[in-house]
């Protein structure tokens, strides 16, 4: 029943198109309430907006006086002074002084693609500055996570006396104590959820340290980078450092590191970020970073890249070499200027790609299997702890990642050593903090090592500790998972026809983009379309294709389904008709455009005719 116009009720809307259950158990929310419906429409009127782009922007909290300023995020505007970041200040002079003095910089940073990204940026700034920076990343099998004292010694050994962590050096307290004991100033810049205990350092900047006030604790370390190296080019712009034969360096120009590092780290993408990811995709879009060129090349990107281009395409890409490869290639590729060279980096980390995506399936299968007799028919267990023997540790996140999206619940997955020492990752669903609990299994013992985000944590512990660990984990967080479980609800943000799935109306919602993590990509539905055709193509995917009842036609795709209840609704539904839920994504291929609709859920329609709210 449609509300009178007159009452604004802020109770959750009925079920949209009245899918209380849809074929892979979700209910279908309108993601408006009736406040949000007059506020898009308010948006309409007053910025002559589509009604389906005011309804997204309306669904994602955004102002009506804010409409102008989200769809063209600038830095200049987003950006705060830098120290208003906790130790920023002692961070940039520090840095500023190694500069001015020539002194030898020592980067050492972490291993994934948030970690290469922030390297190379820092290197890249320092290189400007005339310096010659020691860059070590660390080899996730013989040195694990963050900064350890073999190779900070050893970094000393080379003249180092100024060592910056980029990504990791929160919870490092002996080897950066091993640092200062050895002669190093030690400046952090990291943003992993800190504890009350902090290493004794020349500075540490995190926004996320329980006494930092910034509001900067959404940023990916890369970004972090960035906002230190505006507050070192103030600092030697102040000092007279700059001139003609030293000019200041273009920060902004090296937007590509920090798009890519902010996307494939999941940071939301809210104020700042998105307007990082927002220039840095148009910086891209430009091919005049030869190392960025290079892996859109080899990852055969056809057309302009898009934020979840960078997510699953690019990121993997540098993460390879990290996970099963050499640990610097990332920072090699994006600090080289050869392209040639640059080429031949990018090819083998998509050979390494490839290999990593041949071990982490053998690994997913084996870790699937014991997830599912551990649930049991009774579907039960808050929280998956997967371990074995023989898995490659580089693997470990992208198998949790993969275990928590198919039984939704917070997973981990855990690479047990010939030494009986187990190092694994977490993924954590909205609403279950897994940095926290790890952070405190930690205080009380449970774990050798471990940290991480509230999305994200990684762990290291001896194997006869599991069964105390998945015990501790569910005493801890089965409260919080029954209620993120309590409703499987999927929010959409509006109702088209295949007629109306256009290029022209994915640009048009791409101005609310770029879209992930923090900023969900738009979800319409597709009321009563005929599914006219369906099978099975490349890894595990469903090729689609939906009639609406004036006759058009629209092409879907359905990822990783086959196998899974969505794919198992839609092979057994051919023919009929559905409720259709999912995003609009634009095809390249040969020069030409044509839109897909990416299908994340189907539904049967009622009897009864259906109204679009």
């Amino acid at each position: 029943m449609t509300p009178p116009t007159t009452a604004l009720p802020v109770e959750m809307p009925q079920a949209f198109l009245g899918v209380a259950r849809s074929l892979t158990d979700k209910l279908w929310r309108d993601r408006l309430d009736a406040r949000g419906a007059a506020k898009a429409l308010a948006m309409v009127q007053q910025h002559q907006l589509p009604e389906l782009l005011a309804r997204v922007l309306a669904g994602r909290g955004v102002d009506i006086d804010a409409v102008a300023d989200f769809l063209d995020p600038t830095i200049r505007k987003l950006l705060p002074d830098p120290f208003t970041v906790t130790e920023m200040e002692a961070a940039a002079k520090r840095i500023a002084d190694a500069a001015a003095k020539g002194e030898t910089v020592a980067i050492f940073g972490d291993y994934d693609v948030d970690g290469a990204t922030s390297a190379a940026l820092l290197a890249w700034h320092l290189r400007h500055c005339g310096l010659d920076p020691l860059i070590h990343i660390p080899d996730r099998i013989f040195e694990g996570y963050g900064p350890n004292v073999e190779a900070v010694r050893g970094l000393a050994a080379k003249g180092a006396t100024l060592l910056v962590t980029v990504d990791c050096g929160t919870t490092s307290i002996e080897p950066l104590a091993e640092a200062r004991r050895l002669g190093m100033s030690v400046v952090v810049i990291d943003h992993h959820q800190a504890g009350t205990e902090l290493p004794e350092v020349d500075a540490l900047v995190n926004p996320n340290r329980l006494d930092d006030l910034s509001g900067l604790g959404h940023l990916a370390a890369v970004g972090l980078v960035l906002v230190t190296l505006v507050a070192v080019n103030r600092e030697l712009r102040q000092r007279g450092f700059w001139n003609a034969g030293m000019p200041e360096p273009d920060l902004l120009g090296m937007l590509h590191h920090v798009a890519l590092g902010t996307v494939a780290d999941v940071a939301p993408l809210i104020g700042l970020n998105r307007a990082f990811v927002a220039k840095g995709l148009i910086a891209m879009r430009r091919r005049d970073h030869v190392g960025h060129t290079a892996l859109m090349d080899v990852a055969r990107l056809n057309g302009p890249p898009e934020a979840w281009h960078l997510g699953f395409m690019l990121g993997p890409r540098v993460n390879a070499g990290g996970r099963i490869g050499r640990a610097d290639l990332g920072v090699r590729l994006l600090l080289e200027g050869d392209s040639v060279e640059a080429a031949r980096i990018a090819a083998e980390l998509d050979r390494l790609n490839s290999e990593r995506r041949v071990i982490e399936q053998a690994a997913e299968a084996q870790a699937e299997a014991e997830a599912l007799a551990s649930i049991g028919l009774e579907d039960k267990l808050a929280v998956i702890v997967t371990a074995s023997e023989g898995w490659h540790p580089g693997v470990v996140g992208l198998v949790a990642s993969r275990l928590k999206e198919k039984f939704s619940r917070p997973a981990f997955a855990i690479a047990l050593e010939p030494g009986g020492i187990g190092t694994g990752s977490g993924r954590s669903i909205a609403g279950v903090d897994l940095g926290k609990v790890v952070r405190q299994a930690v205080a009380d013992g449970l774990l050798l090592k471990g940290g991480g985000h509230t999305m994200a944590a990684g762990v290291t512990l001896r194997k006869e500790k599991l069964a105390e660990f998945r015990a501790y984990l569910e005493n801890a967080l089965a409260q919080d998972v029954a209620e993120a479980r309590h409703v499987n609800e999927l929010y959409i943000d509006g109702a088209v026809s295949a007629r109306a799935v256009t290029t022209e109306l994915a640009g048009t919602l791409n101005r609310a983009g770029p879209f992930g993590s923090g900023n969900p990509e738009p979800v319409l539905a597709l009321p009563a379309h005929q599914l006219v055709f369906a099978e099975e193509v490349g890894q595990a995917h469903l090729r689609l294709r939906f009639k609406s009842g004036d006759g058009a036609i629209v092409n879907g795709i359905a990822f990783r389904s086959v196998g899974q209840k969505l794919g198992h609704a839609l092979l057994a539904n051919r023919g009929q008709q559905l409720h259709v839920a999912g995003s609009l994504s634009v095809d390249r291929y040969q020069g030409a455009e044509r839109v897909q609709f990416r299908v994340i859920d189907v539904a049967l329609p009622d009897q009864g005719p259906s109204v679009i709210r």
